[in-house]
Protein backbone atom coordinates (compact mmCIF):
# COMPACT_ATOMS: atom_id res chain seq x y z
CA UNK A 1 0.00 0.00 0.00
CA UNK A 2 1.37 3.09 -1.43
CA UNK A 3 0.07 5.84 1.14
CA UNK A 4 2.20 8.83 -1.07
CA UNK A 5 -0.59 7.94 -4.25
CA UNK A 6 -3.53 8.46 -1.78
CA UNK A 7 -2.54 12.07 -0.77
CA UNK A 8 -4.88 14.84 -0.85
CA UNK A 9 -4.86 18.26 0.71
CA UNK A 10 -7.89 19.49 2.93
CA UNK A 11 -9.24 21.82 -0.24
CA UNK A 12 -9.67 19.05 -1.78
CA UNK A 13 -11.82 16.64 0.62
CA UNK A 14 -13.86 19.94 0.93
CA UNK A 15 -14.85 19.86 -2.79
CA UNK A 16 -14.89 16.34 -3.29
CA UNK A 17 -16.18 14.71 0.42
CA UNK A 18 -18.69 12.51 -1.50
CA UNK A 19 -16.26 10.93 -3.98
CA UNK A 20 -13.54 10.14 -1.49
CA UNK A 21 -16.26 8.35 0.89
CA UNK A 22 -17.30 6.45 -2.38
CA UNK A 23 -13.83 5.49 -3.64
CA UNK A 24 -12.98 4.43 0.47
CA UNK A 25 -15.89 1.38 0.16
CA UNK A 26 -14.33 0.65 -3.35
CA UNK A 27 -10.40 0.72 -2.09
CA UNK A 28 -9.15 -0.14 1.11
CA UNK A 29 -6.54 2.15 0.61
CA UNK A 30 -7.01 4.85 3.18
CA UNK A 31 -6.81 8.55 1.66
CA UNK A 32 -3.61 10.61 3.66
CA UNK A 33 -5.60 14.38 3.92
CA UNK A 34 -2.98 17.58 4.22
CA UNK A 35 -3.25 20.80 5.56
CA UNK A 36 -0.44 23.55 4.53
CA UNK A 37 1.41 20.55 2.93
CA UNK A 38 1.85 18.31 5.98
CA UNK A 39 -0.51 15.24 6.55
CA UNK A 40 -2.80 16.01 9.49
CA UNK A 41 -5.08 13.16 9.15
CA UNK A 42 -5.90 9.39 8.07
CA UNK A 43 -9.58 8.98 5.74
CA UNK A 44 -10.12 5.30 6.33
CA UNK A 45 -13.01 2.78 5.26
CA UNK A 46 -14.90 1.90 8.53
CA UNK A 47 -14.45 -2.04 7.69
CA UNK A 48 -11.00 -1.63 7.43
CA UNK A 49 -11.20 0.38 10.60
CA UNK A 50 -12.92 -1.98 12.44
CA UNK A 51 -10.45 -5.00 10.99
CA UNK A 52 -7.29 -2.81 12.20
CA UNK A 53 -8.58 -2.55 15.33
CA UNK A 54 -9.30 -5.98 15.89
CA UNK A 55 -5.75 -6.81 14.64
CA UNK A 56 -4.60 -4.48 16.94
CA UNK A 57 -6.17 -6.29 19.55
CA UNK A 58 -4.72 -9.42 18.83
CA UNK A 59 -1.34 -8.20 18.52
CA UNK A 60 -1.46 -6.62 22.30
CA UNK A 61 -3.07 -10.03 24.09
CA UNK A 62 0.03 -11.62 22.20
CA UNK A 63 2.46 -9.40 23.60
CA UNK A 64 0.56 -9.36 27.20
CA UNK A 65 0.70 -13.40 26.77
CA UNK A 66 4.25 -13.40 25.91
CA UNK A 67 4.99 -11.07 28.83
CA UNK A 68 3.68 -13.55 31.37
CA UNK A 69 5.86 -16.20 29.62
CA UNK A 70 9.08 -14.49 30.02
CA UNK A 71 8.19 -13.34 33.37
CA UNK A 72 7.05 -17.08 34.16
CA UNK A 73 3.38 -16.68 35.66
CA UNK A 74 2.36 -19.65 32.39
CA UNK A 75 1.85 -23.42 33.28
CA UNK A 76 2.43 -25.71 30.38
CA UNK A 77 -0.74 -27.50 29.88
CA UNK A 78 0.95 -30.70 29.67
CA UNK A 79 1.76 -30.90 33.43
CA UNK A 80 -1.32 -31.28 34.94
CA UNK A 81 0.73 -31.48 38.55
CA UNK A 82 1.09 -27.72 38.15
CA UNK A 83 -1.60 -26.81 36.30
CA UNK A 84 -5.11 -25.13 37.87
CA UNK A 85 -8.38 -25.99 37.92
CA UNK A 86 -9.14 -23.33 35.63
CA UNK A 87 -6.96 -24.61 32.34
CA UNK A 88 -8.64 -25.66 29.81
CA UNK A 89 -8.24 -28.75 27.38
CA UNK A 90 -6.42 -28.07 23.86
CA UNK A 91 -5.65 -30.25 21.42
CA UNK A 92 -1.67 -29.38 21.36
CA UNK A 93 0.91 -30.53 23.80
CA UNK A 94 2.95 -27.83 23.82
CA UNK A 95 0.41 -25.01 24.28
CA UNK A 96 0.89 -22.94 27.62
CA UNK A 97 -1.88 -21.28 29.66
CA UNK A 98 -1.91 -17.95 30.60
CA UNK A 99 -4.42 -15.56 32.70
CA UNK A 100 -3.55 -12.29 33.59
CA UNK A 101 -5.65 -8.96 35.21
CA UNK A 102 -5.94 -5.73 33.12
CA UNK A 103 -6.76 -2.50 34.11
CA UNK A 104 -9.21 -3.00 37.61
CA UNK A 105 -9.42 -7.17 38.25
CA UNK A 106 -10.71 -7.83 35.15
CA UNK A 107 -9.28 -11.20 33.74
CA UNK A 108 -7.89 -12.48 31.21
CA UNK A 109 -7.48 -15.96 29.69
CA UNK A 110 -5.74 -17.22 26.59
CA UNK A 111 -3.69 -20.15 25.24
CA UNK A 112 -0.53 -19.67 23.49
CA UNK A 113 1.05 -22.34 21.33
CA UNK A 114 4.95 -22.56 21.39
CA UNK A 115 6.83 -23.24 18.17
CA UNK A 116 10.09 -25.47 18.13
Amino acid sequence: MKLSEQVKPISYLKAHAPEIIRTLKDNPQPVVITLHGEAKAILQDVGQYEETQETLALLKVLALTNRQVEEGNCTPLRNPSRASANVWPTANPDAISCSFRRGRGTRHRGSLSLCR
